[in-house]
């Protein structure tokens, strides 16, 4: 029974009591009373327990809660540190990845220079080599039309004296 309905009756039981003259006090139905006071003494212990029950079942929510927070900050601070730590590494992929380019950039220049020096080293070998076979090509010319004149020459005395 609920202890604010009994302590309703009790009040109800002592409006309705008869006053004794000349005092403050009423005369109550003893019986009425002590089967009050009585169902009073059953409540009141349960009335406690199910106190007691919703504070402990209080305690446990929040605890449940804390609990829950706390799960929720330490997964934020790791989500957090993951993206720090990802920042972190896009950022030195980004600079390693600069580094690289230009790396590549003056190596490319290195070996572009490279084979142009190679390039005009064999060319001018080259156009050694054809200055010579052309001299070598003209002296040849110079000697046949030499020879060619003189024979020339020789036919022509050898017609002329026969």
């Amino acid at each position: 029974m609920d202890i604010l309905h009994l302590v309703d009756r009790l009040e109800e039981l002592f409006n309705d009591s008869r006053s004794v003259p000349f005092t403050h006090s009423v005369m109550v139905d003893e019986e009425r009373i002590l089967d009050i006071i009585d169902q009073m003494r059953v409540s009141i212990p349960e009335e406690i327990k199910k106190a007691q029950q919703l504070l402990a079942q209080r305690d446990r929510i929040i605890a449940q809660a804390k609990e829950e927070a706390d799960r929720t900050i330490a997964l934020a601070r790791e989500k957090g540190e993951q993206l720090i730590e990802r920042d972190t590494i896009t950022e030195s992929a980004r600079v390693r990845g600069e580094q690289l380019i230009e790396q590549t950039r003056i190596d490319n220049e290195r070996t572009r220079r490279d084979a142009d020096e190679y390039v005009m080293q064999t060319l001018g070998e080259l156009e050694g080599e054809l200055d010579r076979i052309l001299a070598q090509v003209r002296n040849g010319i110079r000697t046949l039309q030499s020879e060619k004149q003189s024979s020339a020459a020789g036919d022509h005395a050898r017609e002329v004296s026969q």
